[in-house]
């Protein structure tokens, strides 16, 4: 029985949005689900899939809490 756990950034995919929609997430759960089907020959019905959606303030990247390092690469890039 597999089971993939997927973290995501609690963001959204567009102008104004502030996390992935459940249409999204639907999608992601049915593609991973049809990847291990295919390839590994798991059936879907003993799949598990669960996306965990992380707040910005909880991730980092390059040492920096993610909102940091972003300002950080647009002022070098300035």
């Amino acid at each position: 029985m597999p089971m993939v756990n997927i973290q995501i950034t609690r963001e959204g995919t567009g102008a104004g949005r502030s996390a992935a929609t459940a249409k999204e997430k639907a999608a992601v759960i049915k593609g991973v689900s049809e990847v291990l089907r295919d390839v590994l020959h798991k059936p879907l019905d003993s799949t598990f899939v669960v996306i965990e959606e992380v707040e910005l303030e909880n991730w980092g990247w390059g040492g920096l809490p993610v909102a940091e390092f972003r300002k950080q690469l647009l002022i070098e890039k300035q």
